[in-house]
């Protein structure tokens, strides 16, 4: 559908926004419409194209045309289009032939027939040039519609190929070309039916390219306007049997809203030498201005770990004011356990991705679980019910997610037995076969023994992690307290022996309780027979398990809290709320001098921090004052402070704090395409079209785009 209207030579859309009207379904009706356009293009299609994928807007219309019993703009029955800006336009659309005119095409005429044989043919072939190249780009133009409306309603073009290349077989893109060619579409018609490579699987990639290539530069140059930004990343996936890491970039747009995008995958490409340079460049041939990013976060999963840190570290080293913080969409002690490459943890956290599918496939196996809840706990209504509540929400990704796995092991280990057994035989094999999977790492004591520390260690920085989820004076209460953190995570390394033995003789206790013998992994038996059979399992994992975790846990904690990122969180003290709730201290100038360079008078800036805080310091009766960065940069006198304004839009860019509902749909698209798009059909193309269907795409700009970048595919045989 054009979002444009399609009057030649109208410029509405950019200098005066009109409302669109459909093309009417009456063929007469119409005719008339397209022949008042001025473009010959149009007047070959057929009504239902029209009707479906062109418009005009109210200009063109008389206000008699319009219906005024209605509250939005509506055309009446019979309005057919009368007002244009060519010259040569009468009130009834038709084109005026006065004496004048004629007397012009008189003279004309006669000049043209002075003109030489030899300089008469090469303006003809020009001519034939043109409009033959004018029916390829409205060829072009078609074939683009067809991608945008599979891309948008994340239809896969192709099915699976069957071996032959460059064919498309039967597929969803050439049906609906053959729907428009039966419907009718000539410019379609002619050079599908001529060109069988015109429509091949090589060219329907350079349309999907083009297309992907047109939105990140309109993705980039909004981000370029707005100014600062932060880059993110995800998990890496695994699109057409390839590892790529996701990228989405955050920033503050020029009405001062949050937004997140997402930008596209870089290639995980094994065998490069410097990988992480190699990402660097990849997102820096992006377009982007890098020298403007202020933040970067990043999802690190055990297998990928080292490699996605070392692309963090790259970036700082290039760029030291892109400080690395936290990903704001996992709780930070489920960041901290999945950055873990220690096979026991790694081993942990498969498990609770393998329990959160499980239960999720049906409410009976849910009911199932909530009765063993009852059974472990039958004095104890008050536990049965919390624990009842927790388990039917997302369990597995709260902060607290190993305490409360500690306390159902032994129900989920009874309900998954029984559901393995199977003996009324309500469940499938495919359910009674993943029972089984998750029975086995219940009962390896390596998962017993992960869990137990796990759960310890990261007690630690429970409290701190749901702070930094919480509002802004919860945040700025978790950056002033992140040292005493990093102090008692300290105390426990150097006390390692001692908690050691607690946290083992826990896991053992635990272990009996559920009949599992207590051992040394298999997988350390077989590659080390001779030393497993004199190594103690608790010294096998005291030195292998929790001398590691414990160091990781401080490692990341300082890395991800440098002294950048808590100085820009303790800048939530110029949120209104948090200064009504310390009336008597000022918001930290230290701290906000971190963004000198980056706002508009930093001379102005104490006096003007002065004036911001006497202002927020003193709450009238019934008053709200905003409690959140977002709601601050909507305030209305907020454009008063330029300073203030600066320093929040910088701090609303900042990953570890959660975005507002309304600005979150990047992340949550990129989940839902993952999710729901078959491995076979996922793309790195299609997911920046159907992620970003809104940004909304100029087709006339595209065809540009194609003709420039693969200028022999207009070529005729």
């Amino acid at each position: 559908m054009q979002n444009q209207c399609a009057a030649a030579g109208c410029s509405s859309r950019k200098s005066d926004p009109q409302p669109l009207f459909r093309f009417p379904r009456d063929p007469t009706r119409s005719k008339q419409w397209a022949e008042s356009c001025q473009r010959p293009d149009l007047v070959d299609k057929c009504p239902e194209q029209l009707y479906s994928y062109y418009r005009l807007c109210g200009k063109h219309f008389e206000a008699t045309s319009m219906n005024t019993d209605c509250p939005n703009p509506e055309l009446k029955d019979d309005a057919v289009p009368t007002i244009f800006d060519g010259p040569n336009q009468s009130h009834n659309g038709q084109v005026k032939r006065s004496k004048d005119t004629a007397k012009d095409k008189e003279t004309l005429t006669n000049a043209r027939k002075k003109v030489k044989k030899s300089e008469e043919m090469p303006a003809k072939k020009e001519v034939g040039e043109a409009s033959e190249d004018d029916e390829y780009k409205r060829y072009i133009k078609c074939l683009f519609e067809a991608v945008l409306l599979l891309g948008e309603q994340n239809i896969p073009p192709t099915c699976p190929t069957d071996g032959k290349t460059g064919a498309l077989g039967s597929s969803n893109f050439q049906a609906l070309l053959e729907y428009r060619v039966n419907g009718g579409d000539e410019a379609l018609k002619k050079r599908y039916e001529e060109d069988e490579e015109s429509h091949s699987s090589d060219q329907l990639q350079r349309l999907i390219e083009t297309c992907e290539k047109s939105i990140r530069g309109k993705l980039v140059e909004e981000v370029k306007q707005s100014g600062f930004f932060s880059l993110l990343t995800d998990d890496p996936v695994k699109v057409s049997g390839e590892w790529h890491l996701p990228v989405l970039l955050r920033y503050v747009d020029q009405s001062n809203c949050q937004r997140e995008r997402f930008l596209g995958f870089l290639g995980l490409q094994a065998g490069v030498d410097d990988l992480a340079g190699h990402l660097l460049s990849e997102v820096e041939g992006w377009g982007l201005d890098m020298g403007q990013c202020r933040g970067q976060a990043h999802a690190l999963s055990g297998t990928h770990f080292q490699k996605i840190k070392a692309f963090a570290a790259k970036v700082t080293e290039k760029y030291p004011r892109a400080v690395i913080s936290l990903r704001s969409t996992q709780a930070l002690n489920v960041t901290l356990a999945a950055g873990m490459s220690f096979p026991g943890v790694q081993l942990v956290m498969a498990t609770l991705k393998k329990i959160e599918s499980f239960f999720s496939q049906t409410p009976l196996l849910q009911a199932d679980f909530e009765d063993a809840i009852s059974i472990f706990y039958p004095d104890k209504e008050d536990k049965v019910r919390e624990l009842r509540e927790i388990c039917r929400s997302n369990w597995t990704r709260r902060q607290d997610v190993f305490e409360v796995a500690s306390e159902l092991i032994e129900a989920l280990l009874l309900c998954v037995d029984s559901v393995h057994d199977n003996e009324d035989m309500r469940w499938t094999d495919q359910v009674t076969h993943s029972a089984l999977e998750i029975s086995k790492s219940l009962t390896d004591f390596e998962f017993i023994m992960a869990l137990v520390v796990l759960k310890h260690v990261l007690t630690l920085t429970r409290a701190f992690g749901n702070n930094l989820q919480g509002s802004a004076a919860d945040v700025h209460l978790a950056a002033v307290g992140v040292k005493a953190v990093v102090q008692s995570l300290k105390e426990v390394s150097d006390n390692i022996d001692v908690y050691h033995e607690f946290w083992n003789d826990e896991a053992v206790n635990l272990a009996a309780a559920m009949e599992i013998p207590v051992k040394i992994p298999r997988s350390f038996s077989r590659k080390h027979p001779v030393e497993a059979r004199t190594l103690r399992p608790e010294d096998f994992y005291k030195e292998r398990l929790s001398v590691p975790l414990v160091s990781h846990v401080l490692d990341e904690a300082t890395r991800l809290f440098g002294d950048d990122h808590l100085m820009t969180l303790r800048c939530l003290s110029l949120v209104p709320a948090a200064i009504e709730e310390r009336k008597s201290t000022e918001p930290e100038e230290a701290c906000i001098q971190v963004f000198n360079s980056d706002i508009p008078n930093a001379g102005t800036l104490s006096a003007e921090m002065h004036c911001w805080w006497v202002k927020w310091s003193k709450k009238g009766k019934d008053e709200t004052f905003p409690g959140s960065v977002q709601e601050t940069l909507q305030a209305a006198d907020v454009k008063f402070f330029p300073n203030m304004l600066a320093v929040l839009r910088l701090i609303s860019i900042v990953p570890t704090l959660p975005l507002q509902e309304s600005a979150d749909m990047a992340y949550k698209r990129y989940k839902m395409y993952m999710e729901s798009t078959p491995d076979k059909f996922k793309s790195k193309s299609l997911a920046v079209l159907n992620l970003n269907h809104d940004v909304g795409l100029d087709l006339d700009s595209l065809v540009e785009m194609y003709v420039q970048t693969y200028p022999h595919d207009s070529s005729t045989d």
